[in-house]
């Protein structure tokens, strides 16, 4: 099994926002919402949004939105 996690990452690297689930398009549609979300100033700041992908749940932060 495949899990795609999406991630908002603060400038001193702390989780901010985490979406989790196992299907690739609504995650890369999620990712693309991620990015959009943070300002010019924010990446500046250093913001990031990640995806990556893990094979167990229990690799995907516990705070993060699980959609299955």
């Amino acid at each position: 099994m495949i899990i795609w996690v999406n991630e908002q990452i603060d400038p001193s690297g702390i989780l901010y926002s985490c979406i989790a689930c196992c299907d690739e398009t609504q995650a890369k549609d999620c990712h693309e919402s991620f990015e959009q979300n943070l300002t010019a100033d924010q990446k500046l700041q250093g913001w990031v949004a990640t995806l990556r992908t893990v094979n167990s749940w229990d690799e995907v932060p516990v705070n993060a939105l699980k959609l299955n």
